[in-house]
């Protein structure tokens, strides 16, 4: 004991030694070198312990319960020995194994690991189909209900927008007792359908059986081609359904477009009737403006002379003198008075007019009435 102490010393002083040697690179390699060195052994003994775990019988691990409580603090310490002996144990065993015995033990390792992930590979891959079915079903029952909400506004939504008046209750159930019946044949149909697919099950059943019998098996392969074709044809008949479906919508969709252009283009045709009458009278209103503006020109021309004339009187006239101005004064003055002697004049010989035509009336009906009185006095006297 005491030699292996003085040698485990002078290993130390030596590798103490060594070290002091070293350059600051060469201990900065050494040490990348021992810690990868630490790692992989972790590694291998991590490795080791899972490997003797699964050796270990189940119940080794058992501990006896006594009537003696231990403490938890003396539970811990008892739990990290054993830790450290089973390391101490494992590490020793790790030392005794040749590099034959530890490829062994990574192998089946990496075995166990393969196989697990195989299993999860298998539930994931059960998990994915079991929601790509459950996609497919909703998928179909969302199509399905769309067309039921595209029929309903098609048959019931269209008209109650259309009419003012209010859909009865009876419209109504009419429509869904027809859905439902006609949902009814669907169901009818697809059980006959059913019905003769299990029929034709059978005979291939029978004919699978007679095949067996003679030796005409079909292979795996085979089954597994069919199958890949079937599914195939299943996706074009699905992609056929849906390209249906969306020909349907979109006819729908044409037909509520094509209504909207049509009300659209009557719109627009009352408005053309309107335009039209609309610019009749505005013709109509523009021939009177232009005869208008016609006659306005035409004052405005005779205007215009008479602007000229005006202007060139106003250009020749000519102010007369202060005393001739007083001198015309005068002799206007003297001409009004005139002008009322005379018509004071006039006045007069007017009435006298009026005096003389009245006598000459009076003797005409004298002179008239003379003769037919001669006449009568001469007839009396012949008799």
């Amino acid at each position: 004991m005491a030699d292996t102490d003085t040698d485990s010393v002078k290993t130390g002083e030596d590798l103490g030694s060594q070290l002091s040697d070293l350059t600051l690179e060469q201990l900065r390699a050494l040490t990348e070198q021992t810690s990868h060195d630490i790692e992989l052994a972790k590694t291998e003994l991590d490795m080791l312990e899972k490997y003797g775990i699964k050796l270990e019988p189940k119940d080794q691990g058992a501990q006896p319960t006594g009537d003696m409580k231990v403490s938890s603090a003396e539970s811990r310490e008892q739990s990290r020995g054993r830790h450290r002996a089973r390391a101490r144990n494992t590490f020793e065993k790790l030392h005794s194994l040749d590099v034959e015995q530890k490829f062994i033990i990574a192998q089946r390792e990496l075995d166990d690991i393969k196989h697990d992930l195989g299993k999860l590979h298998q539930n994931s891959e059960r998990v994915i189909q079991n929601f790509k079915a459950t996609m497919e079903e909703s998928e179909v029952r969302w199509t399905e209900i769309k067309k039921a909400v595209y029929e309903f506004e098609r048959d019931i939504g269209k008209e109650i927008k259309q009419t003012s008046t209010p859909i009865t209750v009876d419209k109504v159930m009419r429509y869904f007792e027809e859905k439902n019946r006609s949902r009814d044949m669907l169901t009818d149909k697809l059980r006959l359908k059913t019905a003769a697919l299990k029929v034709q099950k059978k005979k291939l059943m029978l004919q699978m059986k007679q095949k067996e019998e003679m030796g005409e098996v079909l292979h795996e392969v085979d089954f597994q081609q069919l199958k890949i074709e079937n599914s195939q044809f299943l996706e074009r008949i699905d992609e056929r359904n849906q390209d249906l479906l969306q020909l349907k919508l979109t006819a729908g969709n044409t037909l509520q477009v094509l209504c909207f252009y049509k009300e659209k283009l009557q719109n627009m045709m009352m408005e053309s009737n309107r335009l039209v009458k609309e610019i009749s009278l505005r013709q109509e209103m523009l021939q009177k403006i232009e005869g208008e503006t016609e006659l306005v020109e035409e004052e405005r021309a005779k205007a215009e002379s008479l602007n000229k004339k005006l202007q060139k009187q106003l250009s020749d006239y000519r102010v007369p003198h202060v005393f001739e101005y007083v001198n015309e004064k005068i002799d206007h003055g003297d001409l009004e008075k005139n002008i009322k002697i005379w018509e004071r004049k006039v006045e007069l010989a007017e009435m006298s007019i009026k005096t003389y035509r009245k006598a000459w009336n009076q003797m005409k009906t004298s002179n008239t009435q003379m003769p037919v009185f001669i006449k009568f006095h001469a007839g009396k006297s012949g008799n």
